[in-house]
Parts: C-alpha cells; structure tokens; sequence
C-alpha cells in the first residue's frame, strides 16, 4: 500500500519530468524527514502536502522542518518549498519567498496557508506574514527551471 506522502510526492516528480526537456536526475536530501530531495545535484526541494479536498490548504512546519530547508539553501544554494493542495495543484516558493511568511524568528510550529477561489491565483500567507502577490497553478515547475539551475 502507498503511503500517503508517496503518493502527493509522485504528482511533484511527475510535473518535474514532464516540464523538463531534458534528463534530470533527483535523489534524496540525507534526512530522516522523507520530504526533501535534490534535482541535479543542485536544487533543493522540501515537500509539504495537505489531503485537505478544498481550499484553504493548511501546513505545519515545526522547527526542525525550518532548519532544514535552511540547511538545504546554505548547502545548495537554491532551495524551493512545494506545496501540494490535494488535487487542486501544486504551490512552489523560493527561499525568499518562504521567509517572507515564516521569518528566522520561528516558534517550535508554526504553519503556512494557501488559498484559492475558483478561477483565481493562490493567496499564500504564514505564522510572520503573507505573500504581497498571488502563486499562478502554472509557477510550478516552471520556478524551479526559470534560472536554469536545475536544467544543466
């Protein structure tokens, strides 16, 4: 049997292969977390899924998932965070972005939410803030690939 995260993982890397035209390679981030993983040896991902059937999707992130994908930017360099809104669609934030709604000053849970109305971008807004635009369905992975970081 799947497991959950398995499953809203396999939509992450199913986009990520058919947005690239070329070979990519992805393996595991070493952490006991099962939610980051690194694409062409140089680009961080940290996923978060919420089975949630409608908006708004709600994400926790504890302490130790913060540090990490902290970790992941000062190793990496570049670093995104996923969100997976059930079957709605896919949510990627670089690390900028990220911090802009989860500063440095984080608690030990804090969480993230994502929102969107029919036929509308998503709102994106956490625990220190919110997101001054709205994510398109079609950021992702088009984000990921833009600096073509991920795609050499």
């Amino acid at each position: 049997m799947l497991k959950e995260f398995e499953f809203f993982h396999g939509a992450v890397f199913a986009n990520l292969l058919h947005a690239s035209n070329r070979k990519i390679t992805l393996k595991p981030y070493p952490t006991p977390s099962n939610s980051s993983y690194i694409i062409n040896e140089n680009v961080g991902i940290y996923i978060k899924h919420s089975s949630k059937r409608m908006s708004p999707w709600r994400y926790s992130f504890k302490k130790e998932h913060q540090d990490e994908i902290r970790k992941m930017k000062e190793e990496l360099g570049e670093v995104y965070v996923v969100l997976v809104c059930n079957d709605d669609g896919l949510v990627a934030l670089n690390f900028s972005e990220f911090k802009a709604i989860l500063n440095d000053l984080h608690e030990e849970v804090e969480w993230v939410s994502v929102t969107r109305n029919r036929r509308e971008m998503y709102l994106v807004k956490g625990s220190d803030g919110k997101l001054p635009f709205k994510v398109g369905r079609s950021d992702f992975p088009k984000k990921i690939f833009a600096k073509g970081t991920a795609d050499n």
